[in-house]
């Protein structure tokens, strides 16, 4: 069984939604990084030893939260000692608009992956060829990097929500592959 660890902050509990989504279809966990940003040492511990790491947050002036960027800091002594590297990896946010910039998020949360030597597996679903999609059709937004979802007063898109949980199955699928 794959160990895909999934590391996050949310501001509203959207991001947290997403991250639950995606654990539900991975068999994964989820590590939800308190308000200082701070990472509890039993979570660097899961996360140094697991096949696969997601990265998540919501998309806050065109990047990840502070609190995620906290932990990214943090990360270095792993990138130091290349510890992550060949890890599989993934990313998803969330904003309260259709582009909000999420795709900066997700180019920072890719570079990060790089920077570690991690593999980055991409959302892998074709966007709806029309500009009419509804909000229930996944990856009606057009992401490729990862999973985009719009975070609002009335919930997230369907979707984006079938988009999360395709995801999931898709970082389980590849990290078993990837695991043998």
């Amino acid at each position: 069984m794959p160990n895909i660890e999934i590391v996050s902050y949310s501001g509203t509990g959207q991001t947290t939604e997403l991250a639950k989504l995606i654990a539900e279809a991975s068999d994964g966990r989820v590590w939800s990084l308190p308000h200082d940003g701070e990472g509890k040492p039993a979570m660097w511990e899961a996360l140094d030893a697991a096949d696969a790491i997601l990265f998540g947050s919501p998309t806050y002036m065109g990047g990840p939260a502070w609190q995620f960027k906290r932990f990214a800091d943090a990360s270095s002594g792993r990138w130091d000692k290349r510890g992550w590297q060949d890890k599989l990896a993934g990313g998803f946010t969330t904003s309260g608009s259709t582009n909000g910039d999420k795709g900066e998020c997700l180019s920072y949360f890719i570079t990060l992956a790089n920077q570690h030597g991690m593999i980055w597996v991409s959302l892998g679903q074709s966007s709806p060829p029309s500009r009419a999609n509804p909000d229930t059709a996944t990856n009606w937004t057009g992401a490729n990097g990862g999973v985009m979802a719009i975070a609002g007063k009335g919930g997230m898109p369907e979707g984006d929500l079938q988009s999360a949980k395709d995801y999931g199955a898709r970082i389980k699928a590849l990290t078993e592959r990837f695991a043998r």
